[in-house]
């Protein structure tokens, strides 16, 4: 199996503007990616409930089965290589940073107008991508693996 990779970075400073391409974020513990949409509370998603849903993940491998691009589902991390639904309830690295997989991310109706596409909503029940929480802040870059974590990790323990 191939090592999961991130293919894309993507930021929006408030809500429906365009998503931007980054070669790095900055992921800001308990905060999410600086800069971004929701980590300043001008996004669409920002109400305190969702306050442990700090960014969103995606595989690349489903926006090329579904014949979007590579921002079409508007996430902010963009992953190869790996079934992201597995992250749910587990801690992973991905470059300094830190993050706990919370939940599926379900589709909007708002991507399904975004992409012209009103079954969208149908082709992604259960695999729209996940939400995470950032438990240690840090730099994130494009090209760099996906670990899972476990007990004795030293990422997880820094």
């Amino acid at each position: 199996m191939d090592t999961p990779r991130v293919v894309g970075l993507f930021t929006a400073p408030e809500a429906g503007a365009p998503m931007v391409a980054q070669d790095s974020v900055v992921l800001v513990a308990g905060v999410g990616v600086a800069g971004d949409r929701y980590a300043t509370r001008r996004g669409h998603w920002s109400d305190p409930r969702w306050r442990d849903q700090q960014l969103t993940l995606v595989e690349g491998e489903l926006l090329d089965k579904l014949g979007l691009g590579i921002d079409g589902l508007r996430r902010n991390v963009v992953v190869r290589g790996m079934n992201l639904n597995d992250l749910i309830g587990l801690e992973f690295g991905i470059g300094e940073a830190v993050m706990r997989g919370q939940r599926i991310c379900s589709p909007c109706r708002y991507i399904g107008e975004l992409n012209d596409r009103p079954s969208l909503l149908k082709e992604l029940a259960g695999r729209g991508g996940i939400r995470v929480s950032v438990v240690r802040g840090g730099t994130v870059r494009v090209g760099e693996e996906l670990l899972v974590l476990g007990i004795g990790d030293p990422i997880a323990e820094e």
